[in-house]
């Protein structure tokens, strides 16, 4: 392990591990199997990488995409690895060098996908190679029941018995109780040690809406995340195209990306996506697994996603690199059906049963009242705080109402009418509409005609929504989408229960990840920018996506931390030997061309950073106060606490400088040794005449001094 740490502070920039990567890395140099449940974003490339750097011959990952291979190559190549891949697009000379390169033993890794992998001539080739270990990346591509099913990973089994004593890991970010124990059984995994991490990504802020408009999405777009990257899904193509040229017309960078169309084109979209800034990409689910790029601000839905492992999975394509971003969904009655109507066309009866239920998770994660978070977590059986904060529930609570007596109209409606109707129509009779149809069918007659004015038609669509989404109504397909009652809607109807349901939203939680939570401070902005600039010039000379020179959350602390040399620019994480060596002096010349005032050479907060920022425009403490709308206390301890962190001197602040901080300093230490240590005793002790927030900083000086 010692030699894994230097290779993850040399190689890869970073001084420690994080969740459980050194005990995986220890399992792999000890010749063990593992399966590895991590977040996106969580650092599991490094799981397999540095065990394969380490150990004799070549790490041989499975990897489901061609398309971002030679991204994944090309970032390993920076860092001075040796890395290559094999795919359908190489020219036969290309692959054949690469062959070479496998058999010679000259790769620290190869990547390799599924069906190549399991040719005759790779695993002919794989026989006279040496192996370091088995990297199964996406391994919750093995289950039949899953969104990303690929049937090839079924056969990875004979990895074990072609090569018993070459380690393997299982790596995905994505899977509930039923899929690991489906990734153990059919890639023979029974003898791995499973490593779970916690599936929660606190940087994501959660937003769902029961809103359908473009509008939304425009709106939700424009105010968090104008000039950002992101990812749109949708269900259909033809949405996809539709949305594509409709963003396009607004003014953004958007591609579509979908599986009719052609190949080129598809490359050329995902190529500019991860190559280039503030693309949108508009897709199906065709596209994102596996995407490397850490600096997706947002991942919105435009419908619902077939399952809460496929919610996660897409949204967790948001935010890689740990800082704020945005997973916003827009969901309808229409997606519901639409996705119900699909389940039911299957053939396999067991797999109709799984996605029904996996929609109905979903669909409670929609319709719930409580935390987004904790009822994501819960699903992968993950105990969490009942209250996040950074979602849409927490932060904007949703209403909920007694529903009983109008959940018991919708019913009985349905019942009253035959259940032979749809929505729109049932809708149309509790409000008393009068038309041909209706007449005809004398449903204008029944108890239940037009006993729902009290409400509009979106109440009751929504209403219906909700019914069907809790298991009171089902939809029969076969006739057109009319609703029938199930068994679960008895009591309901008897009046021997009580519904509350969720109210239809209004308007969206004015919280979202973006601008709000930005990790620079304004005096950081033209620094940030000029980075931001070098680093896609330097990109465009190496042919690689710029997240490959450096992440974002690299160039944020350089530039908060400003270093004055190589040597201390080299303790930036995410900064390795080889990355130093080669781009280090470019980005220290421009660091050196900003001059910034010492105070903000800090690790402090932000809100902080703020009143400093205002504090050195000449102003007191109590028109930074007023500026900022915070109380006098609140500034006097955000001076206190920069005081004791030496970013200013205690003489620089301005209230200070007629104060006899000598007096106020013996009063503190009489006080204390008094046993009153609190600022009130020594607030008395001055006769009332030296304010708290003074009396706060002579204190943070003391505490420097100690």
């Amino acid at each position: 392990m010692k030699e894994a740490y230097q290779i993850l502070n040399k190689t890869f920039g970073y001084q420690d591990f994080r969740h459980q990567q050194a005990d995986i890395i220890q399992d792999i140099l000890n010749n063990k199997d593992a399966m590895v449940l991590m977040p996106t974003g969580g650092g599991k490339s490094l799981c397999y990488q540095i065990p394969a750097i380490i150990r004799p011959g070549v790490g041989i990952v499975v990897s489901p995409l061609i398309a971002l291979m030679q991204d994944q190559v090309d970032a390993l190549t920076q860092l001075g690895l040796s890395a290559g891949y094999l795919n359908s697009n190489q020219s036969n000379e290309t692959q054949r060098a690469i062959e070479q390169q496998l058999l010679s033993n000259e790769l620290d890794l190869l990547y390799i996908t599924p069906e190549r992998l399991m040719s005759n001539r790779m695993l002919s080739l794989l026989n006279q190679s040496s192996i370091s270990l088995f990297a199964i990346d996406e391994a919750h591509c093995v289950s039949q029941w899953g969104h990303d099913f690929r049937k090839e990973y079924q056969q990875l089994s004979i990895l074990h018995e072609r090569f018993p004593d070459i380690p393997r890991i299982a790596l995905t970010a994505t899977a509930d109780e039923r899929t690991r124990q489906e990734i153990i059984q059919q890639l023979d995994l029974h003898n791995a040690k499973t490593y779970i991490n916690s599936f929660d990504r606190p940087n994501i802020h959660y937003q769902i809406s029961d809103q359908t408009g473009k509008a939304d999405l425009l709106k939700f777009i424009k105010n968090s995340h104008s000039d950002d990257a992101g990812i749109i899904y949708c269900l259909s193509r033809k949405r996809v195209e539709e949305t594509a040229d409709w963003l396009t017309e607004q003014g953004f960078n958007a591609l579509p990306y979908h599986a009719g169309l052609n190949q080129h084109v598809r490359e050329q979209n995902q190529k500019r996506f991860l190559r280039e800034d503030g693309i949108i990409i508009v897709a199906t689910i065709a596209f994102g697994m596996g995407i490397d790029k850490p600096d997706v601000r947002f991942v919105a839905h435009l419908n619902l996603p077939k399952s809460i492992e496929a919610y996660y999975q897409e949204t967790g394509r948001a935010g890689r690199d740990g800082l704020p971003a945005d997973a916003w969904m827009a969901y309808g009655l229409k997606d519901m059906m639409l996705l119900k109507q699909m389940i039911q066309g299957g053939d396999n009866e067991m797999q109709q049963r799984v996605s029904h239920s996996k929609l109905d998770s979903l669909m409670a994660l929609c319709e719930t009242t409580s935390c987004r978070r904790y009822h994501l977590l819960e699903y992968f059986g993950e105990d969490s705080k009942e209250k996040c904060g950074n979602c849409d529930t927490c932060i904007s609570p949703p209403e909920s109402w007694d529903a009983t007596e109008a959940s018991r109209k919708a019913l009985s409606c349905i019942y009253r009418s035959g259940q032979r109707f749809g929505i729109g129509y049932l809708t149309d009779i509790l409000l008393g509409k009068v038309n041909d149809r209706i007449t005809k069918n004398a449903h204008d007659q029944i108890t239940t005609y037009g006993i729902g004015k009290d409400l509009s038609v979106n109440e009751w669509k929504g209403i219906y929504r909700q019914l069907i989404a809790m298991g009171y109504i089902n939809i029969n397909f076969e006739q057109y989408g009319a609703l029938y009652l199930t068994d679960k809607a008895r009591p309901l109807l008897r009046g021997e229960i009580e519904l509350k349901l969720r109210k239809q939203s209004k308007k969206s939680a004015k919280k979202s990840a973006g601008k709000q939570k930005s990790a620079l401070r304004d005096v950081d902005e033209e620094l940030f920018e000029a980075l931001r600039q070098c680093r896609l010039d330097l990109s465009k000379d190496e042919g690689v996506p710029p997240y490959v020179i450096f992440h974002d959350k690299t160039l944020i602390e350089m530039t908060r931390k400003r270093p004055s040399s190589l040597i201390e620019m080299g303790k930036i994480a995410g900064i390795g030997e080889k990355k130093l060596d080669k781009f280090g002096q470019q980005f220290l010349t421009i660091v050196k061309q900003f001059d910034i005032h010492p105070w903000f050479k800090n690790e402090l907060s932000e809100t902080i950073n703020s009143t400093l920022e205002l504090y050195l425009k000449n102003l007191n403490a109590q028109d930074v106060a007023d500026t900022r709308e915070l109380s006098l206390s609140t500034i006097y301890n955000h001076l206190s606490t920069a005081i004791k962190h030496e970013v200013i001197k205690l003489e620089e602040i301005t209230e200070i400088k007629d104060t006899d901080i000598k007096q106020i300093e013996q009063a503190i230490e009489l006080c204390a040794e008094g046993g009153q240590e609190g600022s009130k005793a020594v607030f008395e002790f001055l006769n009332e005449e030296v304010e708290y927030g003074i009396i706060h900083c002579v204190r943070a000086r003391l505490d420097t001094i100690v």
